[in-house]
């Protein structure tokens, strides 16, 4: 849970719409304008990483991101990547803090995030795993999915690996056009 003492800027996933003080929607916009590491095409406010933003009494400018999941490689640089900007945008004091809950879900990535991947080649993921509230089911079978093909937009697909460039991504190639493509995994 993200939690603060001060009063924050969040936005709704999906709407970008921020709210706050006037600091506080500056501080969300440089934090928002950080690109993720694996998919420069996307913010992290496209993603649904960038979580909250505070400036807190002290002055510190406080931002929360939820990784992607817990041993995203990508974070550590997401990190330096937000104290950058946010100091470049005028804050001095700066703390980057990790919100684990809740846990990151594909569904929190924006429309526009969904169109840049398309636009880029890459299958957005369809809607995450419905679970009941409480512990999470662990099953040792692996998701299917068959998205569609982001180029010509055919649903006859097929995987070719599990696994793509990053761990988030799975490789498939369309039956119509023959193209291979990734696709981010639904989580």
């Amino acid at each position: 849970m993200v939690t603060s003492t001060s009063t924050s800027t969040s936005t709704d996933t999906g709407t970008g719409t921020a709210r706050g003080t006037g600091a506080e929607r500056n501080l969300w916009a440089a934090a928002a304008a950080v690109t993720d590491p694996e998919l420069p095409m996307l913010t992290l406010a496209d993603l649904g990483i960038l979580r909250e933003v505070a400036v807190e009494d002290d002055g510190t400018a406080a931002v929360w991101i939820t990784p992607t999941y817990s041993g995203c490689p990508a974070l550590a640089e997401m990190r330096v990547d937000v104290d950058r900007a946010v100091r470049a945008a005028g804050f001095e004091h700066v703390e980057v803090r990790t919100a684990l809950s809740p846990a990151w879900t594909t569904d929190w990535i924006t429309d526009e995030g969904r169109r840049k991947l398309t636009e880029h080649g890459i299958s957005p993921p369809g809607g995450a795993p419905k679970r009941p509230a409480g512990p999470v089911p662990l099953t040792l079978m692996p998701t299917r999915t068959v998205p569609r093909c982001p180029l010509c937009g055919a649903a006859d697909t097929e995987e070719l690996s599990r696994f793509g460039a990053t761990s988030c991504k799975s490789l498939h190639r369309c039956r119509a056009c023959l193209e291979p493509f990734e696709h981010v995994k639904e989580i």
